[in-house]
């Protein structure tokens, strides 16, 4: 059995019997092709690779813009409203940009996987509450609910990188003890 190293950065046995690449992937995207992710984004859309990043960085420096605003509008008359208006819809924004990289189904699916199921639901909660809070109750209820936005939104954004998590947590745990 001879190891090469695969298109990515992967070592693979040339001599196993099969191919570790999953079977539903089309000829082309196996790993003897010229395999590269954009090629499998491509081919589960209609979009191209070029048009997921675009939409992607348009929605996502729409989002950061927009809770940018809201932080800026925060000491404008009417401004706690207009803060948590702006901020949640940066974050809805921001979220949803992923989608284009990922798809709306494979993102939602994803968003509510086992290691992210109450990351997601607090933070879909917040984002709710915020509003509700803004619109309808206590105004500085929504100030509570936006840094509670925040946190779940970084902890369900930690959730996408490996032992994230566990390292964070451990940082803590350094820092009380």
């Amino acid at each position: 059995m001879n190891l090469f190293e695969g298109p990515c950065g992967f070592q693979v046995c040339s001599g196993m019997k099969s191919n570790p690449v999953p079977r539903f992937l089309p000829a082309r995207l196996q790993l003897g092709s010229a395999f590269h992710i954009g090629k499998v984004v491509e081919s589960s859309s209609s979009l191209s690779w070029g048009t997921r990043i675009k939409g992607f960085i348009a929605c996502f420096t729409i989002g950061i813009f927009c809770s940018l605003l809201g932080t800026l509008l925060l000491w404008a008359p009417k401004g706690l409203v207009l803060f948590a208006v702006f901020y949640t819809f940066g974050n809805i924004t921001a979220l949803g940009s992923t989608m284009f990289l990922m798809g709306p189904m494979k993102q939602l699916k994803r968003m509510f996987e086992p290691t992210r199921l109450i990351a997601t639901i607090v933070m879909l909660v917040c984002l709710v509450l915020t509003l509700c809070s803004a619109f309808l109750w206590n105004k500085g209820l929504a100030l509570i609910f936006c840094i509670l936005q925040s946190l779940a939104m970084t902890w369900y954004s930690l959730s996408y990188i490996p032992y994230a998590r566990d390292a964070v947590k451990k940082c803590f745990a350094a820092c009380l003890a």
